[in-house]
């Protein structure tokens, strides 16, 4: 398991709680930023990737990147064929990925006490491949990914979707996210939102 050192989580004044997945309650940060590489490296984008670059992207659905990477750096990559090959890389990484454990432990103690979600900027497949990898794929009552919205993270419609489906309402939900555009959607969806350090550093692609 991975590690953030002391943290201190509230123990009440909330009704249900959601968690974004990767970065938040999995360690597959540093799987993800070598799959990027792979995948961009493979149309000879390879060192535009940097590790600011890298998180200030985090939470945002795949091809939603690849646009922005377009525009922020003039290339003319096709967002689905990179997303399609970045997908492919990171599941060949996936045997890497690892609990963050205080997070986890959190989530643990939770289970049967508190309506919980995951809200993830990531795709069902993918997400749902992660959590049965860690073990935890019946810790939640719901998953909303980036296939069951139309505007993913920072847009707050995936947190929104998930109280919608908990039966909470939002302004009673406890979100933990690690990234800027999650964060933002969390704030966006009127929630009380818990901000998760990073237990990685990578000096980038």
């Amino acid at each position: 398991m991975a590690n953030i050192g002391p943290f201190s989580f509230p123990t009440s004044g909330f009704d249900a709680v959601i968690f974004d997945c990767d970065g938040t309650l999995v360690d597959s940060m540093p799987a993800h930023f070598d799959a990027w590489c792979e995948a961009l490296g493979l149309y000879g984008a390879g060192g535009v990737f940097k590790e600011d670059v890298f998180f200030a992207m985090g939470g945002r659905p795949t091809m939603d990147i690849v646009v922005e990477l377009n525009d922020k750096y003039n290339l003319k990559l096709d967002p689905a064929e990179v997303a399609l090959a970045k997908r492919e890389a990171f599941l060949r990484r996936m045997h890497t990925v690892t609990l963050i454990e205080e997070v986890a432990a959190f989530a643990e103690s939770l289970r049967g006490k508190v309506p919980m979600a995951i809200a993830t900027g990531g795709s069902r497949m993918v997400i749902e491949k992660t959590l049965k990898i860690v073990g935890i794929s019946d810790w939640f009552d719901e998953v909303v990914t980036a296939d069951d919205v139309t505007d993913g993270k920072p847009a707050p419609d995936i947190f929104l979707r998930a109280a919608k489906l908990l039966g909470v309402a939002p302004s009673k939900c406890l979100a933990l996210e690690d990234a800027p555009a999650g964060i933002l959607a969390a704030q966006r969806a009127g929630m009380q939102v818990i901000e998760i350090p990073a237990p990685w550093v990578s000096s980038g692609c």
